[in-house]
């Protein structure tokens, strides 16, 4: 009996799992720019980061974002690195789906005074996240 609640739970767990994937691939931005979002990581990192220290935003955006980085730093993935183009931009669209959440309760200067790349990588983020501006 106890063998059919262990497969019921993995296949729930399975369930879930590709639900997840399917979410992933609906949210994916088009390869340019998802290579754009990837060759920016360090510096969008380095963003989180800075953005979680800020106090002056609210508690709720600064748990996010640590949550995020929390994920980063998960040496697994959600999704396994042999499942094509996912596999691999996976981090890169969380990060963009996390940024945009938290930039539509922040205004677009918190982003231009955090961010510590290039002016032109501030408007390659900024495209990411939905604002024409930064």
């Amino acid at each position: 009996m106890w063998w059919r609640l262990l497969i019921s739970a993995l296949a729930g767990i399975g369930l879930v799992w590709a639900g997840l994937v399917l979410v992933l691939w609906r949210m994916k931005p088009d390869s340019g720019r998802l290579q754009e979002a990837i060759r920016l990581l360090p510096d969008v990192v380095r963003l989180l980061t800075r953005l979680a220290r800020d106090r002056s935003l609210p508690l709720g955006v600064r748990v996010r974002l640590w949550l995020l980085l929390a994920y980063l730093a998960m040496p697994f993935d959600l999704i396994p690195d042999f499942i094509p183009v996912l596999g691999y931009a996976d981090d890169a669209i969380i990060v963009a789906a996390t940024l945009r959440s938290v930039m539509r309760q922040t205004a677009p200067e918190v982003l231009a005074r955090h961010w510590p790349g290039t002016p032109q990588g501030l408007a390659a983020v900024s495209r990411l996240v939905g604002h024409s501006e930064a």
